[in-house]
């Protein structure tokens, strides 16, 4: 009996060591995979720059952006881009790059290099000039026209044409898009615009009702309640009743990131969805 026991013990403690090896190999297995599944995620993940000074003979005074880059970008390739006004808040707020990391990874939408622009004064952060620049002020489209665009082009694999060129932005943002598609639809052919704040400029529906039908792809939302909501409705009444398509979406949600974070990917999907 007491060599019974023994015996068992031996068989005990082998079968527990051969348990305690196998947890340790499953886990030590799954790590491997955790560790190559990120980096595999993480080979996959675009590049964010760090801020870019750019001094403006247009505006006078200087300003700075960041730029995206897709992961594994030929240095030949001609890729669309998108300018992006109130870009930090893209960047913090809207957490853009994954946005684009998951949609191009997916096969979503094709590789776009993205510019984000911030508007505020380098030397000053606290000094926001986005309410001068954004009411539809023709100086800041020429600066994009003139300085801004032929400096990406100089550095940045992208196509030197309006068919590849998109502008985006939010509130006053989304008026500047709109602005830009009226006044400058020989510079760029994609406009994202969530919950423009147009009342400042009361003379943009009028315009666009009376200009000719521009070659332009559209992307428009408002959200509700607490949100420019009919005079967004109306503004999408005028872009149909003209004549164009935009791509019209209503969300539940104020004039807030809440609103405008989820729409990211729509707005991407409708803008640079992969031919």
């Amino acid at each position: 009996m007491h060599c019974f026991l023994i015996a068992s013990d031996c068989d005990l403690q082998c079968n527990v060591g051969e348990l305690i090896v196998s947890v340790v190999l499953k886990t030590y297995m799954v790590r491997i995979f955790i560790l190559l599944l990120f980096a595999g995620t993480a080979s996959a993940a675009g590049d964010v720059s760090d801020n870019v000074r750019i001094s403006s003979d247009v505006l006078g005074y200087d300003l700075q952006y960041r730029v995206y880059l897709p992961d594994s970008v030929n240095a030949q390739a001609k890729l669309p881009v998108m300018f992006v006004t109130d870009g930090p808040s893209y960047l913090s707020r809207g957490r853009m790059p994954l946005v684009l990391d998951r949609l191009i990874q997916e096969g979503e939408i094709d590789p776009i290099v993205v510019v984000f622009v911030d508007s505020r004064d380098p030397d000053n952060l606290q000094k926001n000039r986005r309410n001068a620049q954004f009411l539809c002020n023709s100086d800041y489209l020429n600066f994009y026209a003139d300085e801004l665009i032929p400096t990406i082009e100089s550095n940045y694999p992208v196509a030197d044409n309006r068919e590849a060129r998109g502008v985006i932005g939010m509130s006053f943002g989304a008026t500047n898009a709109a602005c830009f598609g009226l006044k400058g639809s020989n510079v760029f052919s994609r406009l994202g615009m969530l919950s423009p704040a147009n009342h400042p400029v009361s003379d943009l529906l009028p315009a666009y009702e009376e200009s000719p039908l521009l070659p332009l792809k559209i992307f428009l939302s408002t959200g509700k309640p607490n949100d420019n909501t009919e005079a967004n409705r109306r503004f999408h009444k005028v872009l149909k009743d003209k004549g164009y398509n935009p791509e019209y979406v209503e969300v539940r949600e104020g004039h807030n990131w809440d609103n405008w974070e989820p729409l990211l990917d729509d707005l991407l999907l409708f803008l640079y969805a992969q031919n």
